[in-house]
């Protein structure tokens, strides 16, 4: 009888733990259905059976990228992960800009931090990259899921890139906000 009680268990948490995945169809309906499809996209590498979510966002306001002597910038988050389904909600993402300038902008200072009413929020520097031939800059940044949640919960978020500021859409907030709701697991 107690063979049969531990084996139900058993059975019982491997059902349990295995209901709880994410899988990218599940995703990719939370995709759908939030109408973010042309903003978010799921791809899964058959060959190196890893999945990458990528949302991009609209470009920054003219007048913001202007002031900061660029021609364009924009910002794409997401993360990868193993296999075809999370089995956790991504704990970090990958959040780069990509910017759009005559000449490097951010190679000397690309530090950011985000102002929340009265929390700073100190992100780091990027890990930079520059492409002059295609006058691109990329700065690369890890940032927790708990982090941005709080960036997507405000709606006025500054934020410093270098000595710039700049200011998140609520089309960009929004979708920092879905990009985090089609990831979370357990939902």
């Amino acid at each position: 009888m107690k063979l049969i009680l531990v084996g139900l268990l058993v059975t019982t948490f491997v059902f349990a733990a295995n209901a709880q995945d994410l899988s990218n169809a599940t995703i990719q309906q939370r995709i759908r259905s939030v109408k973010v499809d042309n903003g978010i996209t799921l791809t899964f590498d058959e060959a190196g059976r890893t999945s990458k979510l990528m949302a991009i966002s609209d470009n920054f306001a003219k007048d913001e990228t202007s002031r900061a002597g660029l021609l364009a910038m924009n910002f794409a988050l997401g993360c990868i992960y193993a296999g075809d389904s999370l089995s956790k909600s991504p704990d970090n993402f990958i959040f780069t800009f990509w910017v759009l300038t005559r000449k490097p902008r951010f190679s000397e200072n690309h530090a950011m931090t985000v102002a929340l009413g009265e929390e700073m929020l100190v992100i780091g520097s990027a890990r930079y990259v520059a492409k002059s031939s295609q006058q691109m800059e990329y700065l690369n940044f890890e940032i927790s899921r708990a982090n941005l949640a709080k960036i997507a919960a405000e709606t006025n978020v500054r934020f410093h890139l270098g000595d710039d500021v700049f200011v998140f859409s609520r089309s960009q907030l929004k979708l920092i906000a879905e990009t985090l709701a089609v990831t979370e697991v357990g939902n």
